[in-house]
């Protein structure tokens, strides 16, 4: 409680002076008496309650804080042991993080202590936080795997390279403090977390998540959550929103005494004491700075509640001119780097004199980088300097900046010395911006061609400045500002081309935030009047999301009339044309007429994969078309090659959606194992970059492993589809239960994907061959004669294993007669020599159910053996139920099937087992994961315990 005017005579306390003491007065706390003075004796507290109340007394650093000490002790303590861990220290400017954070530092012997903070006047220039934090170690990366060195190298312009995403930069600096944490134990300090640039912000967050297994500690300090996280991006909120918080409020009237006596320049009346407690409510930079200011009459004019900055405004308007122009130049370089403040100095002609008072004002810290007492201080003196003195001062310190060692620098720099238009400064802010784009700061190139855009003199050339900046915007995470930036370019009135291309790119925004059918369809409107070059990959993004979708009957088709009416054929195609021009033909012809363009698109990507410079971006569609077709070697070599492109491009938008259709594949193929590693590692990386977590892929794979409690675990996620009817879920559904005997229930879902089918909706060649079964089955196979002829027209076009075998079993299973009988061995003889396990087996089911029907029990004891075993070795557990059914109505029952030695491996353990017995190394794991080495070394350490193995030969007999 702060105390009143009329209690301020400390009659309560048992050492109040009665004026017996040497310069005691009546009626008043000897405590008082030493403010100022530097004694520790006498006052109100006993020594050791003194002793409880300050940290480094004798350098007088802190004040109080003991728990708070406590709290990030507990930190690097565990991280001293191997168990790192991150926290979030907040309050109010001047409270007391920096200091504490300091003290916390100054107690670790041995460590090596890296710190970084934000600057309130810095644009964002790309990883310019990430900078001051791994500066000093950037030696440690020679030991980093190759992508991620490279990445370093990239964002700290060391090296040109590859654009880096900021997840393959986090995990650069993820190995980075774990290479220097193996020599000692690391400590991050990151001040003023709320100005830091958003892409150190993202990488940071990202580690900080991370380094659980790591010798690390990261204290991240900032002001209250909402300024923490305004505006943020949603990958770094949820990263740093996780962290432990620890809240620092203000100094008890007993703390706030005691640290007025060891850092107060001068002692004071006790009525003067009174109002500096009443006025800094605790706040130990306020009590520190109104003591400084008091005179011997009191705070100078009414205080009132003005804010701290208003006592470093008033201190650095009483300097000397000179002086104060080192200040302005010290506020606008926010780098500290004193080398170029001492060039812009000397443009300026000021010297070390000049420097040297600067220091002595108490607000400048001069050494290998000059920095003011508090982040306060700065914005008090960069905003009480006139306009005109600031854009001097950024005019200085753009000449001083070497145009080759960091043209953005100086570019920015110059930005903030003019006043108007100036096209030759817009146009290197804008080269400045495609330098942030290859470096990865997408966030930075839109923040360069915002102001690019501000300076450019022309309105038609603003306007297409502001929508790049929007572009970029949008590509960083933030579609709210996308959206303003284009609404300024809207503004300006562009010029047709540009109105049609803000429209485009107004609808894009609407879609990646929404995805829903009506974004989609204003996506399609959007891009009319656009040139057909641009809008091919739009109307690709327009069939990826209605494909699998039901809104209203033929939309679909409508969409590929309006794409075959509007859009020309580009000569020579590339893939990605050929693809859009084989979905409209998909979409309009029939499927024999269809085929040849699906096959010569299917052939162009599989070419085209093998380059160098592969796009990944479409493969995916490149791939189901391969499914389509029947070509399971081109759908695996397709997508295998796109999840290694998207690995070494760090093309992460991409990778969890080719690691789910990769998955696919692999299930397709009946390698159901290496399906669910697909599906883990996917998982690891939507919670790595915070992206969605879709569940096709995992809705295929229960169904197909007969797993029924995960098929409705992911059926109930699925109810959050608002508007959107999935055929995959009654595909899934149709495989489950013609796995479990079900047939019925089958066809009951498999009609209503022919019935979306023919609305419009989009159905795999697979859902056929599901069709086809539970038909006939069910003695319904009238409902199976156009799904028959489908694949029959595919094999015939392009005969293959896949689509000869699918079509045999097909005429087996519509013809009740004994001519079955060869279409059952053809198909399974076309089948055992291809990839297709899973349909291999399933045929040996098929033809071995059959043959008991007709009386052939020893034949059929024979299929049915052989489909129960490789069923059940390749885990699809409800078809293996089938056949162990069927044999047990044959007299031969089936063994209980051992149990499973991986059933008590975590999703993590599971992967990286799999990972490790197929021969990938420690640091290669880590890097599938987005973790550290180390991390991988517990995982690997818990799964030994758990399968009661102790090496890696051991992990790979048992997984063989």
């Amino acid at each position: 409680m702060t105390p009143t005017a009329s209690s301020w005579n400390c009659s309560s306390c048992p050492r109040r002076s009665a004026g017996t003491g040497p310069g005691a007065r009546p009626g008043r706390c000897a405590a008082l008496d030493t403010i100022g003075g530097g004694r520790t004796t006498g006052g109100h507290h006993s020594s050791g309650d003194t002793q409880k109340l300050m940290t480094d007394i004798g350098s007088g650093l802190f004040v109080a804080r003991e728990a708070e000490l406590g709290e990030i002790a507990s930190v690097t303590a565990a991280a001293a042991r191997g168990r790192g861990g991150a926290m979030l220290v907040l309050g109010d400017a001047g409270i007391g993080k920096s200091t504490l954070i300091g003290a916390a530092a100054s107690r670790l012997d041995g460590w090596r202590v890296l710190r970084a903070g934000g600057v309130e006047f810095e644009s964002e220039l790309p990883y310019s936080a990430l900078h001051q934090l791994c500066a000093p170690v950037l030696d440690h990366r020679a030991g980093l795997p190759v992508p991620q060195r490279s990445a370093l190298d990239a964002v700290f312009g060391l090296r040109a390279g590859a654009t880096p995403t900021p997840m393959l930069v986090g995990l650069a600096v993820l190995g980075l403090l774990s290479a220097v944490g193996r020599r000692r134990p690391v400590f991050c300090a990151v001040d003023d977390v709320q100005w830091i640039d958003a892409g150190s912000r993202e990488v940071l967050a990202f580690v900080a998540a991370r380094v659980a297994a790591e010798r690390v500690a990261m204290v991240f300090a900032g002001r209250d959550a909402a300024s923490v996280f305004a505006g943020r991006d949603a990958a770094s909120v949820s990263g740093l929103g996780r962290l432990p918080v620890l809240t620092l409020t203000g100094l008890t009237d007993s703390e706030s005494l005691t640290l007025l006596r060891y850092r107060a320049p001068f002692g004071h009346e006790a009525a003067i004491v009174q109002r500096i407690l009443a006025e800094a409510a605790g706040n130990p930079l306020a009590l520190v700075e109104f003591a400084r200011d008091a005179g011997p009459f009191g705070l100078p004019g009414d205080a009132g509640h003005r804010a701290v900055e208003h006592r470093f405004v008033s201190r650095f308007l009483r300097l000397p001119a000179p002086t104060r122009s080192v200040l302005a130049l010290a506020a606008a370089e926010p780098t500290g780097d004193l080398v170029l403040l001492r060039r812009a100095m000397a443009i300026q002609g000021l010297d070390a004199v000049d420097l040297a008072a600067a220091e002595d004002s108490g607000l400048l810290v001069t050494g290998p980088r000059v920095y003011f007492r508090h982040p306060l201080a700065r914005s008090a003196v960069y905003l009480s300097t006139g306009a005109g003195a600031r854009r001097q001062a950024h005019a200085s310190l753009a000449a001083g900046t070497d145009v080759d060692v960091d043209p953005d620098r100086r570019a920015w720099h110059q930005a903030n010395a003019i006043t108007g238009p100036d096209e030759e400064t817009a146009a290197e802010l804008e080269r400045s911006a495609g330098r942030a784009q290859r470096r990865g700061g997408l966030a930075a190139m839109a923040a360069f061609l915002e102001r690019a855009a501000r300076l450019t003199p022309g309105r038609s050339r603003q306007a297409r400045r502001l929508l790049a900046a929007a572009r970029a915007r949008l590509g960083s995470g933030a579609p709210s500002a996308a959206r303003e930036l284009v609404d300024e370019a809207e503004r300006l009135h562009p010029d047709p081309a540009d109105r049609h291309a803000a429209r485009l790119l107004r609808a894009t925004i609407d879609y990646h935030v929404a995805r829903s059918i009506p974004a989609t369809i204003a996506l399609i409107d959007a891009a009319d009047g656009v040139g057909p070059d641009e809008v091919r990959e739009t109307y690709l993004e327009a069939f990826a999301s209605l494909m699998f979708s039901v809104d209203e009957p033929g939309r679909l088709r409508r969409l590929a009339l309006h794409i075959r009416e509007r859009v020309p054929q580009r000569q020579p195609p590339r893939p990605v044309d050929l693809l859009l021009q084989a979905l409209v033909e998909q979409h309009l012809r029939p499927v024999d007429e269809a085929m040849p363009m699906m096959r010569r698109t299917v052939d162009a990507f599989r070419d085209h994969a093998r380059t160098s410079d592969a796009d990944p971006w479409w493969m995916e569609r490149a791939c189901v078309l391969s499914v389509d077709i029947g070509d399971s070697d081109a759908m695996e070599q397709i997508v295998d090659r796109q999840v290694e492109l998207a690995r070494a491009q760090g093309a992460y938008a991409i990778l969890p959606h080719a690691l789910r259709f990769q998955a696919v594949a692999r299930t397709i193929v009946g390698r159901f194992a290496d399906a669910q590693v697909c599906i883990i590692e996917a998982r690891a990386v939507d919670e790595a970059a915070g992206t969605s977590n879709l569940v096709g892929s995992d809705l295929m794979l229960a169904a197909w492993s007969g797993d029924v409690e995960r098929f409705r675990e992911i059926r109930e996620k699925l109810r959050d589809w608002v508007g959107v009817k999935p055929t995959a879920l009654h595909y899934s559904i149709g495989v489950l239960c013609n796995g479990s005997g079900d047939h019925e229930a089958a066809i009951d879902a498999l009609l209503l994907v022919r019935d979306q089918h023919r609305r419009g909706a989009y159905a795999a060649s697979v859902f056929h061959h599901e069709l086809v079964e539970a038909a006939a089955y069910v003695g319904r196979p009238e409902e199976a004669k156009e799904s028959a002829k489908w694949i029959g027209d595919v094999a015939r076009v392009n005969p293959n294993a896949w689509t000869t075998g699918a079509h045999l079993l097909a005429s087996a299973l519509l013809d009740p007669g004994l001519g079955a009988q060869d279409h059952y061995r053809a198909a399974i003889s076309r089948f055992a020599g291809s990839r297709m396990r899973v349909h291999y087996a399933r045929a040996r089911l098929l033809y071995g159910q059959w043959l008991r029907r007709v009386g052939r029990r020893a034949e059929a004891r024979v299929e049915l053996r052989a489909a129960h075993e490789l069923l059940s070795t390749i885990g699809a557990r409800g078809f293996a139920g089938r056949a162990a059914r069927e044999l047990d109505a044959i007299g031969e029952p089936t063994l209980a099937d051992d149990a499973d030695p991986l059933a008590g491996l975590t999703a993590r353990e599971l992967l990286v087992a799999r990972k490790v017995a197929s021969g990938a190394g420690t640091r290669e794991v880590a890097a599938l994961l987005f973790v550290s080495p180390r991390t991988i070394d517990a995982h690997l350490r818990n799964l030994y315990r758990k399968l009661g193995i102790t090496s890696r030969r051991q992990l790979r007999e048992l997984l063989r």
